[in-house]
């Protein structure tokens, strides 16, 4: 029988062989609020959800909902902490849908949106659009129970990194990327090694603790789906992961954008992406929806990997390319019974202070 780190490891296998590029997909970004009003209370933001979505066309469709305000003026900027307020490119009620197009070419467009009650927020499309790397995507911008926000532009999540063109590489300098933690093995890093921006730092934080992914070897949908779920839970009990994810978390800060990865960047970067926006007081629902995300943006690269094999292995394989809520819901399951819950694992596990990772990365 193997062990769930030898099946983590199997799965980590099968994705790094079948990974490959896919066009970025446009789908929704959640909110950040501008810099300025991080000096409001979170009360005095009436945004309850507001979204940005860029278009094939380059055209952006924002949506948002600010109970207690009439009128959302929208104004268009490439600097979030500076969106110009001279020429508005929208206008709405108290909750709108609208379209902004012409807006022109930019490393990433930001939309003010500032109500005739309470303070502003900025929102921007999550996606980076990097084509070589489909999963490249802020974790900023998510509301947290406690009504404040996760800054935007401070840690983005991703998926290989080792096919960045050199745009993509000026982007993200100039997005101010200053640290890379690389979660993979010592064989996928010297098999697909990151390209990273100029100045900017690699930390290798191998999460499975393998100088390799090793082989896999499942033989039905069912066992398929096993090996994910104590997967997920290894990256909570395994004394390699929680290093990794204590590196991380304890590194997430406000001076300089970080970015996490693995192969796919859904499992090993998935779970770190729930341990941060959990620590960070965001709620389950969301956690949730961003870790099922990477299904939409990698959808295009999960079918073509499934299109090399032959069908009767398809359906065997596809739980491996995939995230379900079941394999999320396994690594907060391991996180209860070994620590109690999750504030016990935070410290206990993972040696982090989860109140100044708030200060670090929440306003409002």
């Amino acid at each position: 029988m193997t062990s769930p780190r030898t099946r983590l490891a199997a799965a980590a296998a099968l994705t790094a062989a079948l990974t490959l590029a896919a066009p970025a997909l446009a789908t929704p970004a959640l909110a950040a609020p501008a810099a300025h009003a991080a000096q409001h209370s979170a009360r005095a933001i009436p945004f309850t959800a507001a979204t940005a979505v860029q278009q094939a066309d380059g055209s952006f469709t924002l949506s948002w909902s600010a109970p207690g305000a009439r009128h959302v003026t929208v104004y268009a900027g490439t600097d979030q902490e500076h969106v110009s307020h001279r020429t508005a490119v929208a206008h709405g009620g108290g909750s709108a849908t609208v379209t902004v197009s012409g807006l022109g070419a930019a490393d990433r467009w930001y939309f003010e949106l500032v109500p005739d009650r309470g303070a502003p927020l900025v929102v921007a499309d999550r996606s980076l659009h990097l084509a070589s790397a489909p999963n490249f995507r802020d974790l900023g911008g998510y509301r947290t129970a406690d009504g404040r926000w996760v800054k935007l532009g401070q840690v983005y999540r991703s998926d290989d990194l080792s096919k960045l063109t050199d745009q993509d590489l000026a982007k993200l300098r100039r997005l101010g990327v200053r640290t890379v933690f690389d979660l993979r093995t010592p064989a996928e890093r010297q098999a697909a090694p990151d390209r990273l921006p100029a100045g900017a730092k690699s930390v290798a934080v191998n999460v499975l603790g393998a100088a390799d992914t090793g082989q896999f070897d499942v033989t039905s949908p069912q066992a398929a789906v096993d090996m994910m779920v104590l997967g997920e839970r290894t990256m909570v009990s395994a004394d390699s992961a929680r290093s990794a994810y204590s590196r991380l978390l304890n590194a997430a800060d406000d001076r300089g954008a970080v970015v996490f990865h693995c192969t796919a960047g859904k499992d090993r970067t998935g779970w770190g992406a729930a341990a941060l926006l959990t620590a960070l007081g965001v709620p389950q629902e969301t956690v949730r929806a961003d870790y099922l995300a990477s299904n939409t943006y990698r959808a295009q690269a999960n079918a073509a990997a499934l299109a090399q094999l032959p069908p009767a292995y398809q359906d065997v394989y596809r739980p491996l390319l995939e995230v379900r809520p079941e394999y999320l819901a396994a690594g907060f399951d391991e996180v209860r019974a070994r620590y109690g819950g999750f504030d016990a694992y935070l410290k206990k596990g993972l040696g982090v202070d989860a109140e100044q990772l708030r200060r670090n990365l929440l306003v409002g």
